[in-house]
């Protein structure tokens, strides 16, 4: 349980994420490592996976999120991840300093007291900055 009272998703494979890894698979382990920090309200992860310039445009309203938005909704438990599944993931990298991973993801949780639940895909940007994978901006699109 995390503080806002959520099961962590136990379908994600654990593993610690550290900013310096030097694989190829680097921007898909950020991908994971920003779910679960998601899911697990970790404030420290998100912060340091997101530029300072991050933007999120929300699945269900499309409307523009800020990292200063998202920290303060996570961590406020305004939002509440209660699991992220990632169904299917693909990741393509462009001159060895940009990623773009896509996939789809079934999602359930609160937003204040109403239950979230959704299919989406997504669209994650991750850019290779002073030797890490950093999140530079994400966007959902609801699957209805």
């Amino acid at each position: 349980m995390h503080a806002c009272g959520s099961r962590v998703n136990r379908g994600f494979r654990k593993f610690t994420y550290s900013l310096r890894m030097d694989t190829k698979l680097d921007p898909l382990a950020a991908d994971r490592a920003f779910f679960t920090a998601l899911t697990s309200a970790n404030l420290e992860t998100l912060d340091s996976l997101l530029v300072d310039d991050f933007v999120l445009i929300d699945v269900l309203s499309g409307s523009e999120i800020t990292k200063p938005m998202l920290l303060a909704a996570v961590g406020s438990c305004q939002v509440k991840f209660e699991t992220i599944d990632v169904v299917e993931s693909r990741m393509r990298v462009y001159a060895a300093n940009t990623a773009v991973v896509t996939g789809r993801t079934e999602m359930r949780g609160r937003v204040g007291e109403v239950a979230l639940m959704a299919s989406s895909r997504y669209t994650h940007i991750f850019v290779l900055q002073d030797g890490a994978w950093v999140l530079v901006s994400a966007q959902g699109t609801q699957i209805r």
